[in-house]
């Protein structure tokens, strides 16, 4: 295998300043331990061109792979000779991404002329910090805008809060787009941000009603340097890039996957040592100052009663653990909070969610945030990955955006409710 792997690395690299153009994102199928063995060792050659789109290696759950055009019919054939099954989710790469370009040059266009702000579109960084002075110039008595400190590239990280009054009351914290190339996560949480503002406003429940006993914190942008990095252009390391922008011990691979960051586990399976893997896990827990900064304020406000993040994709609602197939301790009620939350979610446009721990659902994954958060006293504890199953993957259409957010709204405002219900 390590033969064949040689082979294709070279044709990669001719590739690899290319477009996306004729790349397919392949679903890979094991269905045997013998499967899954080969599985692992592609993915740990972080020099094979591959770009899994989806991790956590099982019978139960395939594997989606973004294949560059040259590697395409080396890469089919091994999985044929290896009897490993697949089949093409996303024929070429490159469609996806020239719509979601020119839409975005419309939406842009749209907006300059009628000095609005379309939801149903993608926005670079500076455009949603801008949406966030104006939600909070327009909602001054409810929302204000708090800086938790700066990222590597020396960007500001802002976090809304919406509260009507009080000392250190407690708190929900709401954080999206950790993984840049996640872009339908923001997207949903700026939406998400004029709703809660919205049905404050109208006094529509449960928004009045939770706000009069806690707090609101909303971070859009959870990594802003990698968001950024994801805008620049359309190459392979820029709109799906997922990590942060820091410098690592390799100087041809900047970058950690801040959810691997986190002192919970860290370095335990499911993240990776290599700094050119896609889940490495940085130098040691914190390291990150993009973490650090999420950790000290939360550490310093000292009363999160929840803390949810919102990824994508695969369409699952999940809560601790993640490091370890061990049910947490709570683990019953969070259980029966997410069901409920999932019901509300469907109830919207049918949208069907898959609901367990992250081990069980997802993959093992070690130093996440959701597990330091349980592990830090914060009881109800969940992780989104919004729409959708693979046909688009992280390149959503945008006029998807609205209908993605709304149903995720309605699942947050039932823990929401919930969580004010049941103080602790």
């Amino acid at each position: 295998m390590r033969l064949f792997i040689a082979v294709f690395v070279l044709l990669v690299a001719v590739h690899c300043e290319e477009l996306f153009n004729g790349d397919q994102v392949l679903r890979i199928h094991a269905e045997s331990k013998d499967h899954i063995q080969v599985l692992k060792e592609l993915e740990k050659d972080v020099d094979s061109g591959l770009d899994f789109w989806t991790h956590g290696f099982s019978t139960e759950r395939p594997v989606d792979v973004r294949v560059p055009h040259a590697s395409l019919y080396a890469v089919k054939d091994f999985l044929k000779e290896n009897n490993i099954s697949f089949a093409v989710m996303i024929n070429n790469v490159q469609e996806l991404l020239d719509r979601e370009r020119a839409e975005m040059v419309s939406n842009t266009e749209m907006e300059r002329n009628t000095k609005s702000f379309n939801f149903a579109a993608y926005h670079d960084l500076d455009t949603i910090y801008s949406f966030m002075d104006t939600l909070v110039a327009s909602h001054s008595n409810l929302i204000s805008k708090v800086k938790i400190g700066s990222t590597y590239e020396n960007r500001p990280m802002y976090v809304l809060k919406f509260s009507t009054g009080g000392e250190n009351k407690p708190a929900i914290w709401i954080d999206a787009g950790i993984h840049a190339r996640e872009w339908v996560s923001h997207a949903s949480a700026v939406w998400i941000a004029d709703r809660i503002a919205t049905d404050f406003k109208e006094n529509r429940a449960p928004v009045p009603d939770v706000l009069s006993k806690m707090d609101i914190y909303l971070m859009i942008v959870a990594n802003p340097d990698g968001y950024v990095f994801s805008h620049l252009t359309v190459r392979p390391f820029h709109r799906l890039w997922r990590k942060s922008r820091s410098v690592t011990s390799n100087p041809n691979c900047p970058g950690v996957d801040l959810n691997r960051n986190f002192d919970a586990e860290f370095s335990g399976p499911g993240a990776s040592d290599d700094p050119c893997a896609e889940d490495y896990r940085g130098p040691s827990a914190h390291s990150e100052i993009e973490v650090t900064n999420i950790v000290d304020f939360i550490l310093s406000h000292g009363n999160f009663k929840s803390f949810m993040t919102l990824h994508a994709y695969s369409q699952l609602l999940m809560y601790p653990y993640g490091y370890t197939g061990s049910n947490a301790p709570d683990q019953p009620e969070l259980h029966d909070v997410a069901t409920q939350a999932n019901k509300a979610l469907n109830s919207w446009h049918g949208t069907i969610y898959k609901v367990g721990s992250i081990f069980h659902t997802i993959e093992q994954a070690s130093g996440a945030s959701v597990d330091w958060a349980y592990q830090h006293g914060i009881k109800y504890c969940f992780a989104f990955e919004l729409r959708d199953t693979g046909e688009y993957g992280f390149l959503l259409p945008a006029d998807q955006i609205v209908s993605t957010a709304r149903e995720t709204w309605f699942a947050l405002r039932y823990i929401m409710q919930y969580v004010s219900d049941h103080p602790y």
